[in-house]
């Protein structure tokens, strides 16, 4: 634990370089801000809660974690994860969810999983990421087009459905603020300067609608203020609370039906499948923004610390009311590029954003909503990759493509948790798939390797890892051998790795042999490999069989084995 804050101590970091990571903390703080909003309310909840997650995470991992640079906060990867969850539990059963995938990650940290994250399938990873834009995309559309729609229930199609029957109710004044944010996104990278395109084109968007609501009696747009209020020591206010984060059990807090959710068996049993979705993908952004925040700064994080780091960060943010956190690539080269290096970066980046909090509140709340949702769907366009989307599908294999266009079909069309399962699943079956065909068996029986062989002599040649996918194929040959044949020599030499299932098929083999009155040499095998055939009963013992370190000593055992020929010749 603590990789990243024990390597930046022990670096002893300069006042120069101190400097620049509290500027870089500032920037990233000012892109932080009304992202973790936005990602809050295209969550199902208020954007205060984005605040906090942005604040809690942000300290903790960077403190906890394997990476220096990360910058952790809530991501666009959760929404299509977290909006079913709060739709059936409400906030309640958010936090606690968010709290399990806490534990998990750091069971995957503890279990050195690091690694093994982080080489998913490039197709599934471009699957899942252009599948969330979509989505956040289309959800976004209503507050961006100010349509009037009671709610957005059930699956992506009744929802898609939903708002193409609501599009006669477009409200111009709504959709001239969101069009006008949008542009501004959109343009706004082309003059090439360091201020935020975020932060210009919330402050364009804002300005121009209560500009415009002052020379325009009628012109009114929705904004945070108007949609979100709070209630605190039974004081209401509108917009987001001016105080600092409290500590509460998750349980304590509402759920769907307005109630205490409550902890229970029953609650945690449910809520399992989305936690563990929430950790996979906590996980892979995780890493993934570690190995390209590496290539960026030239600096290695370590995989297995920054998952428990994540894990200890959403453990603690649901306690403070945040969501379910992992580290964001956007945020993360946008700390490197401003000359952040250091862990400092960002916790500075989450005091900015509870000083804001403190001091901003009441400023935040004249945000309007067609803005925060122009801001989503830029980062649902960025996120979806879609020439990497259109590029895989062009060159890549066949299977790579049908994987892509499975997990990003069932990410729009179903849900996260489905997509990850069965993503990850044939993803696995691939690897099966392709490692299968590595190994390869050959049978020789005149000639091998410069050796002449008798008739009644057969050497079978194996290459390449015998496990549950490829014992069957690779061994199924010597099963079926001439009737003048008495000895059998298998060359593993090539063998690098034998798994339970190829035992069991040397088994069988090997009884098939003695049942044959047919010899059996092993020649190659690694001594650790020898002990398992050993230990599984494939010994001399038992019949006729002998273990050789090289083929001309396995030669040497065949002839002595009775009914092999008295001598070999070698060429």
């Amino acid at each position: 634990m603590f990789y990243a804050l024990k390597k930046s101590i022990q670096s002893k970091p300069s006042a120069t370089e101190i400097q620049a990571n509290i500027l870089a903390g500032l920037t990233v703080g000012i892109i932080a801000l009304p992202l973790s909003m936005a990602l809050a309310i295209a969550s199902g909840v208020a954007p205060q809660h984005g605040l906090y997650t942005a604040i809690i995470a942000g300290i903790v991992t960077a403190l906890s974690g394997g990476s220096k640079v990360n910058i952790s906060g809530p991501t666009a990867a959760f929404v299509v994860v977290l909006l079913p969850i709060v739709q059936q539990y409400g906030i309640g059963g958010l936090l606690v969810s968010g709290m399990m995938a806490g534990f998990i990650l750091i069971a995957m940290g503890v279990g050195k999983f690091g690694k093994l994250i982080e080489v998913v399938p490039y197709p599934v990873t471009v699957g899942f990421t252009a599948g969330i834009g979509v989505v956040i995309a289309t959800f976004q559309i209503k507050d961006f087009l100010g349509l009037e729609i009671a709610s957005l229930d059930g699956h992506y199609l009744d929802k898609l459905s939903a708002i193409v029957l609501a599009l006669p109710t477009l409200n111009w004044q709504e959709a001239l603020i969101g069009i006008l944010t949008l542009t501004v996104l959109i343009v706004w990278p082309k003059f090439r300067t360091k201020v935020p395109g975020h932060l210009v084109a919330l402050l364009i968007g804002s300005v121009s609608a209560w500009l415009l609501s002052q020379f325009f009696v009628d012109f009114s747009v929705a904004t945070i203020g108007s949609r979100f209020s709070y209630q605190i020591d039974g004081i209401s206010g509108h917009g987001i609370p001016p105080t600092l984060p409290a500590f509460e059990w998750p349980w304590h807090l509402p759920g769907a039906d307005g109630e205490p959710i409550g902890l229970s068996f029953d609650l945690i049993r449910a809520l399992l499948p989305a936690a563990i979705t929430i950790a996979i993908l906590g996980s892979l952004e995780s890493l993934l923004c570690a190995v390209v925040a590496d290539g960026m700064s030239g600096k290695k994080h370590n995989p297995n610390d920054e998952l428990i780091g994540q894990g200890l960060g959403n453990i603690l943010s649901p306690l403070f009311g945040g969501l379910p956190a992992t580290a964001a690539i956007a945020r993360t080269a946008a700390n490197i590029k401003s000359g952040g290096s250091l862990p400092l970066a960002s916790v500075v980046h989450a005091l900015f954003i509870l000083a804001s909090i403190l001091l901003l509140a009441s400023v935040l709340a004249y945000i309007p909503m067609a803005s925060m949702a122009a801001l989503l769907l830029m980062v649902a366009w960025n996120m979806s990759e879609a020439r990497h989307f259109v590029r895989t599908v062009k060159i890549a294999p066949r299977d790579d493509v049908v994987i892509l266009l499975l997990c990003f079909s069932l990410t729009v069309l179903f849900d996260m948790t489905i997509a990850v399962a069965v993503g990850m699943g044939l993803a696995s079956m691939l690897f099966i798939k392709r490692s299968i065909s590595l190994t390869q068996a050959s049978s020789h029986e005149q000639e091998h390797e410069g050796f002449s062989l008798p008739d009644s002599i057969v050497v079978y040649d194996i290459n390449g890892p015998l496990f549950f996918g490829s014992a069957q194929k690779a061994l199924k040959t010597v099963s079926s051998v001439r009737p003048d044949v008495r000895v059998i020599i298998l060359d593993m030499k090539e063998v690098t790795m034998l798994d339970m299932s190829a035992i069991v098929a040397m088994e069988s083999i090997w009884e098939d042999l003695q049942k044959k009155n047919i010899g059996l040499v092993i020649t190659g095998l690694q001594p650790r490999m020898i002990l398992k055939l050993r230990r599984a009963g494939i010994r001399r013992k038992s019949g006729k069989i002998a273990f050789a370190r090289t083929l001309e000593d396995s030669f040497k055992a065949a002839q002595k084995m009775p009914g092999a020929m008295p001598e070999v010749d070698s060429q």
